[in-house]
C-alpha cells in the first residue's frame, strides 16, 4: 500500500521585491499545493485603512487568525506555500510562531525559505509593473530604510534554505527549493 506524503508547509520570507509571489506561484504549481500570499492577508486592511491607523493592524490580525484557524481544519494531506516579509523584530518573530503552530497542529513538515537579493536588484524589482496595482510596496526609499534597520527573520524552522535570487530566474530559484526539499 502506498502511503500519502506528509503535509508540508513552505514559508517563503523575503524583502518586498525579492520574488516571493512569483516563486511561490511556481512552487505551488509544481507541488500541486495551495498558495497563500501575504497580500491575501494584508490587502483588505490596506484597502480600508492607512498603516498608521490602529484598525489596519487590528483587521490584519483578525484576517490572519481566521485564515490560520481554517487552515488547521483543511484535509490533513493538504499542503501550503505561504509568502511573508518578516524581519528579526519581536513582533515578526511572534508572527512566525503562527507557522510553527500550524505545522504542529497539522503534523506537517515546515520548510522555511529565505529569499534575498542585492539591494540594487531589489530596488529595481520593487518598481516593476503591476506591483502598485496589487497594493505592494513600490517606495524604494522605504525599502532602503527597511533593509538598513532590520534583518530578515531566519533560522526558526528545523528545515531552512537561504537563496540569493540576484542572479537567478524565478524558475531557477524554484528548482533550488525543490531540490532542498527533495522533490
Amino acid at each position: 500500500m502506498t502511503q500519502k506524503p506528509a503535509s508540508r508547509i513552505v514559508h517563503i520570507n523575503g524583502w518586498p521585491g525579492t520574488g516571493k509571489l512569483t516563486v511561490g506561484r511556481l512552487l505551488a504549481k509544481r507541488l500541486g499545493v495551495r498558495l497563500i500570499d501575504n497580500h491575501m492577508l494584508l490587502n483588505p486592511a490596506e484597502a480600508l485603512f492607512a498603516r498608521s491607523n490602529p484598525l489596519h493592524a487590528s483587521l490584519r490580525g483578525q484576517i490572519r487568525r481566521v485564515v490560520f484557524d481554517h487552515a488547521v481544519r483543511t484535509d490533513p494531506a493538504e499542503s501550503f506555500v505561504f509568502t511573508d516579509a518578516l524581519s528579526d523584530d519581536e513582533d515578526d518573530s511572534a508572527m512566525f510562531s503562527w507557522y510553527l503552530d500550524l505545522a504542529a497542529a497539522r503534523g506537517a513538515d515546515l520548510v522555511a525559505v529565505l529569499l534575498d537579493c542585492a539591494p540594487e536588484e531589489n530596488a529595481r524589482r520593487l518598481i516593476s509593473p503591476g506591483r502598485s496595482e496589487a497594493l505592494k510596496l513600490t517606495d524604494t526609499a522605504r525599502l532602503q530604510q527597511l533593509r538598513a534597520n532590520y534583518k530578515l527573520l531566519r533560522g526558526l524552522a528545523e528545515h531552512t534554505v537561504e537563496i540569493d535570487t540576484t542572479d537567478f530566474s524565478p524558475e531557477q530559484t524554484t528548482a533550488r527549493i525543490l531540490a532542498h526539499i527533495g522533490v
